[in-house]
């Protein structure tokens, strides 16, 4: 028997909510209408569904429900979080347990700003649910932050409704099973129209959830370009931690972290530092791996995944996961979010690759398209060194072989300190290899303890990452 896998569409997901007995609760909205609790309003059979639905819209009659805001921001996650735990202890203070038996209390709350009127802010917002799977369970907590990408106030508001259908239903359907909710988020909308570039979730039906993991769906699924979690694997806005900062990169695969990258990191910084003349407190360091790095090897290994982001959060560092092949991607991303200093530490062989102009073929202006959004004002390339294996020859700027026709372009970034080499580098670590200490992770030989930073071994070791254990398994029992 053939079974056809078909997609419910918003009228659906709400009616099937609403013929749902058990599941009752109240509707938040605010700052783009009631556009999610006028589905269920419309598909029928509301009363069993619906307790309450408002817009708190009077920015003085929200602060007297929900309290003041920091700042007067209202579109923020914390706001959205008031509002779901405000009007889950209302229901639970209105609604006597004994004759609601059964019962699955909910609140769903958004607070948006949908485009402006001259078009020049796209609008964006905070959408989540909390809610109970069992009567006698604790709530649970779903929250993600949206960017919108139609250019038409009535098109954001259908959008965001049917956004909140999709949560609702997927929270109470698809609970089990996260990744298909994420991706059911979508059901009814085109990537193209709305982004989601953060997402949280929390409670007991969660516990087994590493929201780490959840930020990986968004990029690999293609609902946003890149996620930032902090070193306590905590998803973080974007715009919250990028916002008019200076910022300072680093890409690599991490597989494992080296006594390379670190020297490398903390050299570069430190040069960055000097040179734009700013502080700490206004300057955001991030560890970047690429999605395309992830799948080097077929598909994304999700363990493979924790290992390398577990290294890098043990070492104190923020990470950024994204879908930036190229790197002048990476830097426009950056520049929607700052006009402040932008620093890169990398290699010279990933510095080749930026000069390959096979990488901008899809391009209409080609590689002076990308060089434009690359080796833009206030970027800096801080570039390390590479002793190449077979000739010991040591490759910095000085004697790096571009092609003849970008030879002249190349003099200019570097005549200009767009392209500047990290001097006081460690010469100790020059033959260290990334691939060579894998392979002895691999293969359980030793040698490799001293070539990663303090304490990054004994993890490697206790957990058995990068094959360590399996391959110690395979020698004990031959």
């Amino acid at each position: 028997m053939l079974v056809i896998n078909q997609k419910l569409t918003p009228k659906q997901k709400a009616l099937a909510i609403n013929l749902d007995t058990n599941i009752y609760g109240t509707f938040a909205e605010i700052g783009a209408g009631q556009e999610t609790v006028r589905h269920f309003f419309r598909a029928g059979g509301a009363s069993r569904t619906i307790a309450k639905a408002m817009s708190a819209y009077d920015k003085d009659f929200s602060d007297a429900i929900y309290g003041k805001e920091a700042k007067n921001r209202y579109v923020t996650q914390n706001r959205l979080r008031k509002m779901l735990r405000y009007e889950v202890a209302l229901i639970e203070e209105r609604l006597n347990r004994e004759n609601n038996p059964g019962r699955k209390f909910f609140s769903y709350a958004n607070t948006v700003t949908t485009i402006n009127f001259d078009k020049t802010l796209k609008g964006h917002g905070w959408v989540g649910i909390r809610f109970q799977l069992d009567e006698k369970e604790d709530y649970n907590e779903i929250v993600f932050h949206v960017k919108f990408n139609e250019n038409d106030a009535t098109l954001q508001q259908e959008t965001l409704g049917s956004l909140g259908v999709n949560l609702i239903y997927g929270a109470y359907n698809l609970s089990d099973n996260p990744r298909k909710l994420i991706e059911s988020l979508y059901d009814d909308i085109s990537t193209d129209n709305v982004e989601i570039d953060m997402i949280d979730f929390s409670g007991p039906a969660f516990t087994y959830v590493d929201n780490r993991l959840m930020s990986l769906q968004l990029v690999k699924n293609g609902m946003t370009d890149a996620v930032i979690f902090n070193p306590e694997g905590n998803n973080m806005l974007p715009a919250d931690i990028l916002y008019k900062k200076n910022i300072f990169a680093v890409r690599g695969s991490f597989r494992p972290v080296t006594l390379v990258n670190i020297d490398m990191f903390e050299r570069g910084l430190e040069m960055f530092m000097k040179d734009s003349s700013c502080s700490f407190e206004e300057t955001v360091v991030l560890f970047e791996i690429t999605i395309s790095n992830l799948r080097a090897s077929g598909d994304i290994d999700e363990r493979d995944f924790l290992d390398r982001v577990d290294v890098l959060a043990k070492l104190g560092y923020t990470v950024i996961i994204s879908n930036f092949s190229e790197y002048f991607r990476l830097i426009d991303y950056f520049a929607n979010y700052t006009s402040g200093k932008i620093g890169v530490a990398m290699g010279v062989n990933n510095l080749l690759d930026v000069f390959d102009e096979n990488y901008y073929k899809n391009l209409s202006g080609g590689i002076l398209e990308a060089f434009g959004k690359f080796f833009r004002q206030d970027m800096t390339v801080y570039l390390y060194p590479y002793k190449d294996p077979e000739t010991h020859e040591l490759l910095t700027s000085n004697n790096l072989r571009v092609s003849d026709n970008l030879k002249e372009l190349y003099k200019y970034f570097k005549l200009n300190k767009r392209i500047v080499d990290i001097k006081d580098y460690n010469p100790n670590h020059s033959e260290i290899y990334s691939r060579e200490i894998l392979n002895k992770i691999a293969n359980h030989e030793s040698g490799w303890e001293n070539q990663v930073p303090e304490g990054v071994a004994e993890m490697i070791k206790e957990r058995g990452m990068f094959g360590y254990k399996e391959e110690l398994k395979l020698k004990e029992f031959s």
